[in-house]
Parts: structure tokens; sequence; C-alpha cells
């Protein structure tokens, strides 16, 4: 089964089901006010392979997805703060990336388009009054910390603060307290991606179940090397065997499921996002003859924070293309909703490589082909709605442990 157009007609065969079944697992858990997933299909194999609860990549939805993911916004904020009127929005501090920029413009206009007075800023970016995006410039206000963990804006507090920020340095003493969407728990700071990976497995096999196909086409094989200080030779020589044995069982998995494919493993920063602290192997021996920078690559994190443990990941081709080179769908979810697709592509890179680099670019379904809507609505949505089910079970198990 090396086509997956099979899956999605066992979902349009259980589209009623699939539905029911998603309203009821979304009552369980707290469903994330957004996200975005990156999503690898090969056709024999249709996977989330990244999850980001802060997307930063707005910008790049099409204008014609924004009304619906301005209604979304409003239903979700409403849900948990009926009266609300103000929604600030923290932003992360890098101002001077106009990508960044225009993605929080874009959500300003979401907001606005939801019927919220919307204001931006940080303390750490007090000193900067205007920052300039691709199509405009976006006003920053002053923002102060409280004595109680809070923040204010011209000695007034937000009813809302919306986090645009992934919060991998760490804390600031203004975000302790007020309603805050996303909840800081879910911050990189401690938030980790095989904490993902475990949340969304159970979600992962009832629907295999309910599709009636083996869990295996909806989720890549995993682990988490713990631990690791590959400054040290026998650190890399101990997760070099660990890559060797992942690496052989998912060749013994490919020849059962007659999957003409030599296995790779994706070597990532357990936490972090930005693509950064990402390698690709195809032996463990790879990672026994790492140069110094290559070293240094793989253990660089966002913000310069420690990389202590990696999460090891099969690594799922895909089978998209555009003029740009290879592709792969982007998707935006807003309350829980496959809401809009986009498409990151990247002429630099291959089929098997990770394509979140400096050289990637993005374009709409138009540009990718016909068949990409159909495919975002069917089966990339379904693997994209499992991941936000599966934040939803990481915050209710974070906020457990807090």
């Amino acid at each position: 089964m090396t086509d997956g157009h099979w899956i999605d007609e066992r979902i349009e065969a259980n589209r009623d089901r699939l539905t029911a079944w998603m309203a009821e697992k979304r009552s369980e858990v707290p469903i994330p006010i957004y996200g975005s997933v990156d999503v690898r299909d090969a056709g024999w194999k249709v996977a989330a392979v990244d999850a980001n609860h802060f997307p930063a990549g707005f910008n790049n939805v099409p204008d014609e997805d924004r009304p619906r993911l301005a209604d979304l916004l409003r239903e979700h904020v409403q849900r948990t703060a009926v009266d609300a009127e103000w929604v600030h929005l923290y932003p992360e501090s890098h101002t001077r990336n106009p990508g960044y920029v225009e993605n929080l413009r874009t959500l300003v206009d979401l907001l606005q388009r939801a019927g919220y007075q919307v204001t931006v800023g940080s303390p750490e970016l007090n000193e900067i009054t205007t920052v300039r995006g691709l199509s405009g410039h976006l006003d920053l206000v002053t923002v102060d910390p409280t004595g109680d963990g809070g923040l204010e804006v011209d000695g007034a507090r937000p009813d809302v603060v919306l986090l645009n920020n992934d919060l991998t340095s760490g804390l600031p003493e203004e975000l302790h307290t007020g309603e805050i969407m996303p909840p800081t728990h879910m911050g990189w700071h401690r938030r980790r991606k095989s904490e993902h990976q475990r949340a969304l497995e159970p979600y992962v096999a009832e629907v295999a179940a309910m599709l009636d196909l083996d869990p295996w086409y909806l989720q890549t094989e995993w682990f988490v090397s713990e631990d690791k200080c590959l400054e040290k030779e026998t650190c890399r020589t101990v997760l070099a065997a660990e890559v060797d044995a992942f690496l052989d069982a998912l060749r013994q998995r490919y020849a059962t499921m007659g999957i003409d494919q030599e296995p790779v493993a994706f070597v990532k920063n357990d936490r972090g996002t930005y693509g950064l602290g990402i390698m690709t192997v195809r032996s463990g021996s790879e990672l026994l003859e790492l140069s110094n920078r290559k070293m240094k690559r793989l253990m660089y994190a966002k913000g310069g924070a420690d990389v202590e443990n990696f999460l090891v990941q099969e690594g799922v081709p895909t089978t998209m293309t555009s003029e740009s080179g290879v592709a792969e769908p982007v998707v935006y979810l807003v309350d829980g909703e496959a809401a809009s697709w986009f498409y990151r592509t990247n002429a630099k890179k291959g089929a098997m490589d990770n394509l979140n680099s400096p050289s990637s670019s993005f374009l709409p379904a138009t540009e990718i082909g016909p068949e990409a809507l159909s495919l975002a609505r069917g089966r990339h949505a379904l693997v994209a709605e499992l991941s936000m089910l599966a934040m939803g079970a990481e915050r209710l198990a974070s906020s457990r442990r807090t």
C-alpha cells in the first residue's frame, strides 16, 4: 500500500464517525488556542513530524482563510474569557526579522476581525516603538510588569495575553498571572517533543482502529536518547549504537510492510523549534565522525539553551514537489481545527531532508498542484488535528505536575 489514496478513502467512508469522535476527544482536554504542524507524506505513510504551540508563520496563510481563522480565535477566547474585549499580543524579541513581524501583523488583523482591541509588546521591547514587516509597520506599546506577576499597558491590564513567544529562555516575571493563552507551562523551557509523541500514540491508535489500518501508517517511529554529552566520545558511541539499532528495526519493519526504502533517522533536540538542533543520519557511524562544526550545530538550541536529550525519529520522505523544489505541508490550526494550509519548499534540499532551513520558502496550495487541497482536507488535516489533541493531553498532564 504505497499510494496514500486508500487512507483518504477510509477517512471519507468514516467521516461522520471521525467528526463525532474528534468532538468527544476535544471535550476531554484543553484544546490549544492555536498551533502549527509540519506533515510529511510519503504515500505509504503520513505523519505529523513537528508540532509547534507558538506558531510564527501566520503571514503565510492565504487571505481567503483569514475569516475562518478569526472566527475560531473568537470562539476559543469566548469559551474561557467570555467578557474579554482587549487581547495583548506578547511576541518574541527578534523584531529585526520582517517575516516574523508580518506574522504579528497578521495576528493583529485576525484578532481585530474577531472583534478585539489589540496591543503588542513586551518589557524587552520597551525601547522600540515601531517595527517593520514585509508589507508595513507595527506599533509597539510599553509593557510594565506588575508587582504580582502580571503585566499592564498604560496602567491597565489586558483581559487576555496571547503568547506568541515560545519561552525557550525561561518564564519572565510578568507572565506568572493573568489569562494567558497558550499557558506558559507549554513553553519550550518545560515542554519536550517526546512528550508530544507519547501523548499522540493513543489517539493515533484509536483512529487507526476506526479506519482498520495499522497505526504505523499515521505516526513516525521514535525514541528518546537521554543525558547525551556529545562532546564526549563515550556519549556519541552510545547514541550511535542506539541509532543503529533503531535503523535496523525500521529496516525490518519496511521489509515486512513491503516498503522499498532505506531508513533514515532524524536526530533532534528534544525541545525547541525553528529547525535548530536537527541532523539526518543513515548510520550511527555518522555521529561518530561528526566534525566540530556539525556537532556544535546539533548541540545548538534557540537562545543558547543546553541540549540534554535527543528525540530520534523515523525520517519520512516527502512526495510533494513544486517548481521551487521538494515541498511539505504546514498546517495551521485554531481551536483544534485545521483551518489553513501552506507549503514549505526548499530548492537546496532533497525529499528526505529537513526542509526547515534559511533556504526554504512558502507557497500556497495553488502552486503545489490540484491534488494539494484535497490531501490537505483529508489525511493531512487528520494527522494535524490528532496533534492538537495530543497537545491538549500534554497540557493536562503538565498542569497536573505544576
